[in-house]
């Protein structure tokens, strides 16, 4: 299994005022879907940063997002090591398959793959 991506999540109401600051910075809006909206820096395109008002699926908000090769095999792993699971895999329907997990300081992973 190896990692795609690592983003950072922000739990923010201010979408549109980080879209503008965020901007000073080189970052532009490259995903809204309402309740999540992500910026990235075009010319290094996994500097990324998400900022999120609520989770539209899950029970909480997750702290960072780990893009992998294989959602599957990253669950299974974790339910082996006894990870606490906070939002079982699925399908979602924005187009990625995703499950949440605790880490060990109890920040809240949404591990993913897209579809």
């Amino acid at each position: 299994m190896s990692v795609r991506r690592v983003v950072p999540n922000v739990h923010s109401e201010a979408a549109g005022e980080n879209r503008a600051f965020y901007g000073l910075l080189g970052f532009e809006e490259v995903m809204d879907h309402g309740w999540i909206m992500t910026l990235a820096s075009l010319e290094v395109p996994g500097a990324q940063i998400s900022f999120m008002s609520a989770d539209k699926t899950a029970p909480v908000n997750p702290d960072i997002s780990v893009e992998v090769d294989d959602v599957d095999a990253a669950y299974e792993a974790m339910r082996a090591r006894g990870a606490e699971i906070v939002h079982p895999l699925q399908d979602e329907e924005w187009g990625v398959r995703r499950f949440f997990v605790r880490d060990p300081d109890g920040r809240v992973i949404n591990v993913l793959t897209h579809r």
